[in-house]
């Protein structure tokens, strides 16, 4: 070989060298880690929905959409899912509208305001757990602070059951929620307002606009992503309630606040159905995933508008 032809010849392993390696084997650990976490359980999950696998019967068989089937005639899981989706709904508005209010009134300046920003994360910054404790204490049917409260000022006569009645149960717990996570959203909402420019309102204001008009079309229009993304986290977590609902009433009464997640709860683990309890799990799935791409929709949609 002559050495000219040597020379416009490419080194040997020039090619492996154009393809470095190092960045993906570096991430790989990560990889491995999030696929053993995440999406393992879930290609696991969908798995299982698909099997009448039960450790009380012994069953470990293919099934095919058997249990989707099922759970189209079930009526205790449209009794679930129209519980979650109305629990979802209702606290969402309401914690995206106090938030809001919060988030403005925050934004302002005032003496102690840092003081009163930090006193408002306490709410959220609670367990669970503790929040419904105190919450079945305070909506007692005998001696809770609510009824004595209402009874003071003449709004009721008598004691109401509030966790023990069909008609009052769901609603004390949407109260108990929007209590604890509205301040989630009035600081999702503040660091939001934050990126407004200030000089947009000064010019509003040196025009005349009122407050109401500043709001409603200079800090508003510009909000409104960060209000759908907020509202996204919030009813995605919100459509995932469990363990508010499970400790203050445990699904009841007559199944009045039974939850996708706390119905599934029962059937994993108290039935041991684990091929029904997946398809419930993988339903729920799947109603968050088409609430993520309907808030998904509205976000590009604004974002596109703005840019």
């Amino acid at each position: 070989m002559s050495v000219e032809a040597s020379a416009a010849s490419p080194p040997l392993g020039a090619g492996l060298r154009s393809l470095d390696l190092a960045p993906w084997l570096l991430i790989l650990p990560l990889l491995i880690s999030l696929g053993s976490v995440s999406v393992y359980p879930i290609v696991n999950g969908v798995w299982l929905s698909l099997t009448n696998t039960s450790l009380v019967t012994q069953e470990d068989a293919f099934v095919g959409l058997a249990n989707y089937r099922a759970l189209l005639g079930d009526d205790a899981f449209w009794n679930a899912w129209r519980h979650t989706v109305l629990f979802t709904a209702a606290s969402t508005a309401l914690e995206t509208v106090l938030g809001l209010a919060m988030a403005l009134l925050l934004y302002e300046p005032f003496v102690g305001r840092s003081l009163v920003r930090a006193a408002m994360l306490v709410p959220w910054a609670m367990p669970t757990v503790v929040t419904s404790k105190m919450f079945g204490w305070l909506f007692d049917g005998q001696h809770g602070l609510i009824n004595y409260l209402l009874k003071s000022v003449g709004l009721i006569d008598g004691n109401i059951n509030w966790y023990g009645s069909v008609d009052h149960a769901l609603d004390t717990i949407i109260i108990a929620d929007v209590w604890k996570t509205t301040p989630f959203m009035a600081l999702l909402l503040l660091a939001g307002l934050q990126t407004v420019p200030r000089s947009l309102t000064e010019a509003a204001k040196m025009d005349g606009a009122s407050a109401w008009r500043i709001f409603w079309h200079v800090r508003l229009p510009l909000l409104l992503p960060t209000l759908l993304i907020a509202g996204m986290f919030r009813a995605l977590d919100a459509f995932r309630i469990f363990d508010l609902v499970y400790v203050l009433t445990g699904g009841g009464p007559a199944d009045s606040t039974e939850t996708l997640s706390t119905l599934s709860y029962k059937v994993l683990f108290s039935t041991l159905q684990f091929g029904y309890g997946s398809a419930l799990s993988t339903a729920m799935f799947i109603t968050e995933t088409l609430i993520a791409i309907g808030f998904g929709i509205f976000i590009v949609a604004q974002l596109r508008r703005q840019g």
